[in-house]
């Protein structure tokens, strides 16, 4: 589907105009377009075919001539003639948090700022901080994410996970309809589940090497290919610009590669010594006993052959877990099928795509047997947080719909904001009429964090505390908060931490999950869904609190509802 790049010509005209200094309706409405075409699931040429452009939310007749003019030239005349007098570098710094388009726009206007250099230089020189309206506080806040942003896109950059798993998944879907390959798996730090990866490695095994090869590096997903031989193929991939290496096996090696490639270092240091002391060695072409090839065909096969059980990919970073493995002690971890219901999920009563009937559809035919509504509160104004009136209105459509559900229930809940004191943003006499709630800072993240966490804690309707330590991978840090006196109060007062599992926040991450757990503190996994596509990043939450060595039973939303009911009941 074209629909993510119609959306970003769009978006890329709003920041142009942003940029210099554009009225905000025009600009908003680019935006608001942007945003719906991107989380449409049908094809948008298919839609422009059908002649239905303009009933598309957000769409008029003059952004509809546009996407037309672009899906049949190839070309957007609008964009051209907004980026005509913006330089591409301006554009770069809309990347760094904290610096909005009409900061930049003042910076380039007045101080003749065009690049990230000439961002720095102005910081340091001091003129940056003599402009109203920004200052030396500014100034130290701007450095301090150009550094995360540096970190972040140079040339040892690395990806997040769910960025790249949507392309992977098509690669795989196109390696399982093809005849000459007999088997296939992703190997690194994209089958170990780590929440950002440099590269992707992909192996097959196949009787027909130069077919395969060829197959392969005709896939549509293929940008450009670097290097083709007759055992390994390396690719960059369209849109995300990674690189992506093919290893052609033979079935007697696959295994054997398949762990090597797979890692981590760290753990493959430890299993070629445990060989060597057994007469072995062991490398990507087998295990051997002095020139005789003695495993080599799967990884439970070698791992067996130095006698331990077969150790799960998210758990292969040298942490204990060969130890545990010799003794036959793996920790049994939760499976992707274990998950039965999604309690993080917003709808059109805040900033959610579908409505409250059309999201518990989906979710049932997902597998699920329950789902939780947690639309945001009035604080959250930016995401039409709900206020008391219209969360009253969602219980009462709730229970109505529950009325007509046979094997599924719609759980009534709240994403609420914490406010400054402490305190939820709702009345606790509308909360007592939730099935649960949960609690989240979206703002004042450097403001007595710590504290506010705690006193929302200590609230008796409060059940879950949302991405506790509010990064995002990709563009912050998140709070400044004390997590270990944060998770020593939620166990003190029986509270679930939230592993969100949106590909750009992963929090908790895994060492802080695993911290949780080992304290006793119950997980819920969540996705934080604004429509149908984002269901599918739960399984990112669930290779976090695999990475995390959590079992099934830590996390509550792997329970059946009536368990699932008696653990979220209320405290005090």
């Amino acid at each position: 589907m074209r629909n993510r790049e119609v959306a970003d010509l769009l978006f890329k005209i709003a920041d142009g105009l942003d940029l210099s200094g554009e009225n905000f309706f025009k600009i908003r409405a680019y935006r608001k377009a942007g945003n719906v075409i991107k989380d449409l699931p049908e094809d948008i040429e298919k839609i422009y075919k059908d002649g239905n452009l303009t009933n598309i939310e957000g769409v008029g007749s003059g952004i509809a001539k546009k996407i037309e003019e672009y899906l049949t030239t190839g070309k957007m005349t609008k964009l051209e003639e907004v980026t005509k007098d913006v330089p591409e570098s301006l554009f770069n710094l809309l990347n760094i948090r904290d610096l909005g388009p009409r900061t930049i726009h003042l910076l380039h206007k007045k101080l003749g700022v065009n690049d990230l250099q000439d961002l720095k230089k102005v910081i340091q020189n001091g003129s940056f901080s003599e402009i109203e309206g920004l200052g030396d506080k500014k100034a130290e806040k701007i450095l301090e994410n150009i550094k995360f942003y540096e970190e972040r896109t140079g040339k040892d950059r690395r990806f997040t996970i769910g960025e790249v798993m949507p392309m992977v998944e098509e690669i795989l879907a196109n390696l399982k309809k093809s005849k000459s390959v007999k088997r296939f798996s992703t190997a690194g730090s994209l089958r170990r589940m780590k929440e950002t990866v440099g590269d992707i490695d992909i192996l097959i095994e196949t009787a027909h090497s130069e077919k395969a090869i060829k197959e392969f590096i005709s896939f549509p997903e293929i940008k450009k290919v670097l290097e083709a031989g007759k055992t390994k193929v390396s690719v960059m991939l369209k849109d995300i610009d990674i690189q992506m290496d093919i290893r052609v096996l033979p079935a007697e090696s696959y295994g054997a590669a398949l762990l090597y490639f797979t890692g981590s270092k760290d753990h493959n240091v430890k299993l070629r010594g445990l060989a060597i002391k057994k007469g072995l060695k062991i490398n990507e072409y087998g295990v051997f006993k002095k020139e005789k090839m003695v495993a080599g065909k799967s990884e439970k096969e070698i791992y067996n052959l130095l006698g331990m059980d077969f150790i799960p990919p998210e758990l292969r970073e040298n942490r204990g877990e060969v130890e545990l493995a010799l003794e036959g002690k793996l920790p049994d971890l939760i499976d992707y099928n274990d998950i039965k219901g999604n309690l993080h999920t917003h709808t059109k009563y805040s900033d959610g795509k579908n409505s409250i009937k059309e999201l518990a559809s989906f979710a049932k035919d997902f597998g699920y047997s329950y789902l939780g509504i947690t639309d945001h509160s009035a604080q959250a104004a930016y995401a039409n947080g709900l206020k008391e009136d219209d969360l009253k209105k969602q219980i009462d459509e709730i229970d109505a719909l529950n009325e007509n559900l046979k094997d599924f229930r719609i759980l009534k809940g709240t994403e609420s904001d914490i406010l400054p004191d402490g305190s939820l943003d709702f009345k606790d006499e509308i909360l007592e009429k939730l099935d649960f709630v949960i609690g989240a800072i979206h703002s004042g993240f450097k403001k007595n964090v710590t504290r506010r966490m705690e006193k929302a804690l200590e609230n008796p309707y409060l059940t879950i505390l949302a991405h506790p330590t509010g990064r995002l991978i990709s563009s912050r840090v998140g709070y400044e908060v004390d997590l270990e006196k944060v998770m020593e109060k939620a166990k003190e007062e029986k509270k679930i931490l939230e592993i969100n599992a949106y590909y750009d926040r992963l929090d908790l991450n895994e060492f802080n999950a695993r911290e949780a757990n080992e304290k006793g503190i119950k997980l819920c996994i969540s996705t934080d869904a604004h429509n149908f596509d984002m269901f599918k990043w739960m399984n990112l939450g669930v290779g976090i609190a695999r990475r995390a060595w959590i079992p099934s039973n830590s996390v509550i939303n792997t329970y059946v509802l009536a368990d699932l009911l008696n653990i979220i009941k209320r405290n005090g």
